[in-house]
């Protein structure tokens, strides 16, 4: 099949590289066209613009940083709305505010466009296997098209109602995720003086019932950080943890909820990222707290 990909930033060229394990032929796009190279060096075609990627490809999957990227993906200037929708379909698949899915698949329809949110659980080693976890949002009709793709990229797929869904339940699934390191942060620091190794102790909390199950699936690179080591290629980094701590605030808000937990965890984050660690990996979080916060 012909699929197009708009956005291979980490995840995005992870899942350029599914694709084209699969055997699909794939036409890609990116702001910084050099992040393509890699990617046109495995098999992948490069289109000029968004909109050329979506005439040159039967479905579209866009995963992009945040609801501005998506805006001048999809509306600006060579953008996916310029292009002839008509039997076309479009995944999105970045984590976003319900209310920007909403809106994007009322622009998309409104061209003849079918369109569905799918923002997906797991980091760049689950999308290189398809093994991620879809969480979609759109009509019966366009869900069956994208099945037989989405189950070539996903282990689990979960439509959970109109357009806006996925991307509602993702938000709320990434939640405890991300304040996960501030608190395992905090978990270290109290055990950190105990004579036992970096091994033995996250074999130990990996353990236990308050462990998520990223906690035992990283457990190598987490020790690997408590020893010093820096992870040269980030799965996912502070700066993206940050900015989907924002998304979730701003839809709590909108809902008439205030969430302190998550928003003490933003502002820790904040001061981390400004110390330097933007780019690290969120796994890395440990580490660097107790080294800096230690007496």
């Amino acid at each position: 099949m012909k699929i197009g990909l708009i956005g291979t930033g980490r995840m995005g060229g992870a899942i350029v590289q599914r694709l084209l394990a699969c055997g699909h032929e794939v036409t890609i796009w990116n702001r910084s066209m050099a992040k393509t190279e890699p990617l046109v060096e495995l098999g992948a075609k490069t289109a000029p613009s968004p909109s050329a990627v979506v005439a040159a490809s039967e479905i579209t999957i866009s995963i992009l940083t945040d609801g501005a990227a998506i805006d001048s993906a999809y509306r600006g200037a060579g953008g996916v709305l310029e292009a002839d929708l008509s039997g076309k379909l479009l995944i999105e698949m970045s984590t976003v505010r319900p209310s920007t899915s909403i809106a994007l698949a009322k622009d998309v329809l409104a061209k003849g466009g079918g369109v569905i949110d799918c923002p997906v659980g797991g980091t760049v080693g689950p999308a290189r296997d398809g093994k991620l976890f879809g969480l979609v949002g759109g009509s019966d009709e366009h869900v069956a098209k994208a099945k037989p793709i989405l189950d070539q990229l996903c282990r689990r797929v979960e439509h959970v109602g109109p357009n806006g869904s996925g991307a509602t339940l993702k938000l709320s699934v990434n939640l405890p995720l991300l304040v996960f390191w501030q608190s395992f942060s905090e978990a270290l620091s109290i055990s950190s003086k105990l004579d036992i190794s970096p091994e033995r102790l996250i074999d130990i909390l990996s353990d236990t019932s308050g462990a998520p199950n990223m906690l035992k699936a990283r457990a190598p690179a987490i020790v690997a950080s408590l020893k010093g080591q820096v992870s040269p290629n980030a799965a996912f980094t502070l700066d993206n943890i940050r900015k989907d701590l924002r998304t979730m605030i701003e839809e709590a808000k909108s809902m008439g909820w205030d969430i302190p937990v998550t928003s003490a965890t933003l502002k820790e984050f904040d001061k981390t990222s400004a110390a330097g660690m933007g780019e690290a990996d969120g796994l890395e979080v440990p580490a660097w707290f107790i080294k800096t916060h230690s007496k």
